[in-house]
């Protein structure tokens, strides 16, 4: 029988928890390497975030151009104060919440600029790799008829698998905002659900 690795922990490790813990490690020296000037460390960090930070962008934003607006401003942002990061291995918490950030600033750029009614819609993806169908459909309606707090602690918690004190971090609100939140958008997710069934 095999047996688990013990690295310091009781008991044995699930495979999950040891995929997530080598994800951090080569994060940290990622940020350690790009710190120290290694531009090829800097690429694969980006290469590793891109799509999972275009996604949160995307939905915050509710547009493929506010996406890149915001990821570009982000990715400005990443270099500017990547020295600053005081623990390398919160590179992922810090970065998704330097896209929430910039993501409010383009809704706070956007709402003082005239508008011609438009009509906030949230995305599930770039068009051309989601096919679209019902259920993507169903998704993004129920999404969109959710408050855009209770929509960022759903997509951070159920998409982005983090956990609540990290999505603390990422929106800047105490722990207890965040569960009460996630209750108040299960809540209504139950209920748009049920409306549909009936």
């Amino acid at each position: 029988m095999l047996e688990c690795l013990n690295l310091g922990t009781t008991g044995c490790d699930h495979p999950i928890d040891m995929a997530s813990r080598r994800e951090k490690i080569t994060d940290e020296f990622l940020v350690l390497a790009s710190r120290a000037g290694d531009r090829r460390a800097f690429e694969q960090l980006v290469a590793r975030y891109q799509k999972p930070l275009w996604r949160f962008a995307y939905r915050l934003t509710g547009s493929e151009d506010g996406a890149w607006e915001v990821l570009q401003e982000s990715w400005m942002a990443v270099t500017r104060g990547l020295g600053k990061l005081r623990d390398a291995a919160h590179f992922r918490r810090w970065i998704f919440g330097i896209v929430r950030l910039r993501a409010s600033d383009f809704h706070r750029t956007l709402s003082k600029q005239p508008q011609d009614n438009q009509i906030e819609t949230i995305g599930i993806g770039p068009t051309n790799t989601i096919e679209a169908n019902d259920d993507h459909e169903a998704i993004k309606l129920i999404l969109a008829s959710l408050g855009s707090h209770h929509r960022s602690v759903l997509m951070l918690h159920y998409l982005e698998d983090f956990e609540i004190w990290e999505i603390a971090k990422i929106l800047g609100i105490p722990e207890g905002t965040v569960k009460s939140r996630l209750h108040h958008a299960r809540s209504a997710l139950k209920q748009i659900l049920e409306r549909s069934k009936a």
